[in-house]
């Protein structure tokens, strides 16, 4: 996949989860490493921990002068609630991801690339539902080309306590494994736009 110009990537969860981190974390990525330019604006319900919260991040070669997305590209929903309050605003062709730990989907969406993963198993599995926005980075890295894979992981290990560096470098590989064996069961089976 080639990047374009822009990517606009919607995530959308609750407070705890660490959504405004994965999009600080995503925003990092693109400026510090990857060279590019990027806008990072956030929403918190007004129950703060545990209420709903989003992170609407853009990534462009050139300036950007708007900053919020009112169809994204790519949405990452992380709750039941986002889910339902955001699918109908992803674009036409966009692509749908979610926690499938956290979120029923109807999977009836036409015209959509859609991918699903665990992530709150899989940060169970390694310590912490803490990392599963990292479980859910490391995925977009691979199913996504928003910015370099290896520009994610490098913000990642710049962007937590260097206490728990270590886990959540595994969590972001946990991830981006899964992802990258996803799209290669779909390769075999000539399936890129189904849902995993």
């Amino acid at each position: 996949m080639t990047a374009s110009p822009e990517r606009q990537v919607f995530i959308t969860g609750f407070g705890g989860q660490g959504i405004v981190m994965a999009g600080d974390i995503l925003g990092k990525a693109a400026t510090l490493y990857d060279r590019r330019h990027a806008t990072m604006m956030q929403t918190y319900g007004p129950e703060a921990r545990g209420g709903s919260c989003s992170s609407q991040v853009i990534i462009s070669d050139r300036e950007i002068l708007f900053p919020c997305i009112g169809e994204p590209e790519v949405l990452i929903c992380m709750s039941q609630e986002g889910y339902t309050k955001y699918v109908k605003t992803l674009r036409r062709r966009g692509t749908l991801i979610w926690d499938t730990d956290l979120v029923k989907s109807r999977k009836s969406a036409a015209g959509l690339t859609t991918f699903n993963i665990p992530a709150t198993r899989f940060a169970e599995e390694l310590g912490s539902t803490m990392m599963a926005n990292i479980v859910m980075l490391g995925f977009l890295a691979a199913v996504q080309n928003v910015v370099s894979a290896g520009a994610l992981r490098d913000a990642v290990a710049d962007s937590v306590p260097p206490a728990t560096k270590e886990n959540n470098i595994r969590a972001f590989d946990r991830g981006r494994e899964y992802g990258e064996a996803i799209l290669k069961g779909r390769a075999k089976q000539g399936l890129a736009g189904e849902s995993a």
